[in-house]
């Protein structure tokens, strides 16, 4: 039999500390719940000690997981430890995953203790962790620039201390595949009770190898690998799920192994992910891009007709994308767009597809025919955002070639109206000063981009904004066929998204 690849999925924690991608309670826990569905053995649901948003969303996954490990990151401290615990002590398969820095440059600068004190700082934190499970993974950070026969010291004690899983990390993306390859080789031949646990890898993706260092290390030993939705994470992210479980997948006379991953369903929570955390997709990302199965050279276009293996590896419904869509427009029932939601993978309340049909049906009046593109957007705008503080109930704008933009504004705060008139270089920088008087918001917009989700003239436009006040970064999104109400959505939604941070502050960024 083949043996498996455990998948530990740590989108919910190191996969929001990507720049502005903070998410709620309720927005994590719907990505949780569609991680669950997709077959991952762990999901890494935050780091409980960070801040009280963190707990409560740790704890509230905790209570909905049932078939997935749910894991709590906390570093090697009583205080971290039984914040940790007390998240996750409510699941079905609760893990405790605390971690200490072993490289010499860690040790040295950051943490300031010999190499006798971080090994016995380690020991004390698993085995203080299996007071309360004997479910623990021991990460040493920045594993990769460690002395390899200190690692393997390390490595040897915290497993006799109890920890099932340990974790070699490329904390800073610094390594290359064939030497983090020899790196786990090592390790698994010279820690002398290795074979009582299984060794994990962590990769970032600073110079863009994530995937191909995984890889490398599972041919060399490892059995578990932690990767992000996307590849999102701390600065150039993580290993890449889909690119780990697809090349498996797709390539098995190289690594005879398997995972539990349900394929079909990596499209669809890669787009979930995209909504909810506001990082859009490049067009050519591996397995999930817009381009991944698009094929325009005339030469590739013959073979493809002929045979779809000359030009692609994999069939585009491996990881969930038809070629057979239902068509939805104007007379299509609240009925049909519900299925249809499903089969793109969002299970709705009743309320929750009401809203959304009710947008549907505003939409369907304005375009013929409505595209997935289109519902996702509707359902990122009615679903999945942040519990609003300002809603936009009223916008008008006046300009022309020889009169000055002038935008009219009003927006709902506390069950009130407010209303306010600015002016500007244009009708969306009118409106933009206009939003900002009304909120006294101090913040400074770092980025505005504007997309078509679909094709024609008809098409809804997608403005995605990012702000940053003070050290919070957050992005907002919104869509419609009026670019100026697009934009206008975008920035009271990234509003919000501040507020939110505002009342939900993370106190700790460390990343393994």
């Amino acid at each position: 039999m083949k043996e498996k690849i455990y998948i530990f999925d740590t989108t919910l924690r190191d996969g929001e500390q990507s720049p502005g991608a903070s998410m709620n309670t309720a927005e994590k826990l719907r990505i949780a719940t569609h991680l669950e569905k997709l077959g991952v053995d762990a999901i890494e649901a935050g780091f409980p000690a960070a801040s009280e948003g963190d707990f409560e969303a740790v704890s509230e996954i905790a209570r909905k997981i049932v078939n997935s490990e749910v894991v709590a990151l906390a570093r090697a401290s009583v205080h971290d430890i039984d914040r940790a615990w007390n998240a996750v002590c409510h699941a079905k398969r609760p893990k405790i995953h605390t971690f200490l820095a072993t490289s010499d440059i860690h040790m040295e600068y950051k943490l300031q203790m010999s190499r006798e004190e971080v090994i016995k700082t380690a020991v004390e934190a698993v085995t203080y962790a299996g007071n309360f499970t004997e479910n623990i993974e021991f990460s040493a950070e920045d594993g990769s620039r460690s002395d390899p026969d200190f690692l393997c010291k390390v490595f040897e004690a915290v497993i006799n201390a109890g920890a099932k899983v340990v974790n070699l990390p490329d904390t800073v993306g610094y390594a290359v595949p064939h030497e983090f390859g020899k790196l786990v080789e090592y390790v698994m031949k010279n820690t002398p009770n290795i074979g009582k646990v299984r060794l994990s890898v962590h990769c970032h993706n600073d110079l863009g190898l994530a995937t191909a260092n995984t890889l490398a290390a599972i041919h060399a030993g490892a059995r578990q690998a932690e990767v992000t939705i996307n590849g999102i994470g701390e600065r150039a992210g993580n290993t890449s799920l889909e690119e780990l479980v697809m090349t498996l997948n797709t390539r098995p006379n190289y690594l005879p192994v398997t995972t539990g991953i349900e394929t079909s369903r990596i499209y669809r929570v890669s787009r979930l992910v995209s909504m909810i955390t506001g990082i859009m997709i490049q067009p050519n990302k591996a397995i999930v891009g817009a381009n991944a199965f698009a094929h325009e050279a005339g030469i590739h276009q013959d073979g493809l007709l002929k045979n779809p293996m000359t030009y692609e590896i994999m069939k585009p419904e491996t990881i969930g994308l038809t070629s057979s869509r239902m068509v939805m427009g104007k007379h299509s029932g609240k009925h049909a767009l519900r299925k249809h939601l499903k089969n793109m993978g969002y299970d709705l309340s009743d309320e929750e597809v009401r809203q959304v049909f009710e947008k549907f049906k505003a939409l369907s009046d304005k375009k013929k025919v409505v595209l997935d593109e289109d519902i996702e957007a509707l359902v990122n705008e009615r679903v999945l955002r942040t519990e609003d503080v300002y809603g936009l109930k009223y916008l008008h704008v006046s300009c022309g070639t020889t009169v000055m933009p002038v935008a009219t504004v009003v927006l709902l705060a506390n069950d009130q109206e407010y209303r306010c008139t600015g002016s500007g270089n244009g009708p969306i920088d009118a409106a933009f000063n206009a939003i900002a008087e009304l909120t006294k918001t101090k913040s400074a917009l770092l980025r505005f981009s504007v997309s078509a989700l679909t094709g024609g003239t008809d098409a809804q436009g997608e403005v995605t904004v990012r702000l940053k006040e003070d050290d919070l970064i957050a992005l907002g999104r919104g869509a419609d066929p009026d670019i100026i109400t697009a934009s206008a959505l975008a920035y009271v939604n990234g509003l919000n998204r501040l507020e939110y941070l505002k009342q939900n502050p993370s106190r700790i960024s460390e990343s393994l």
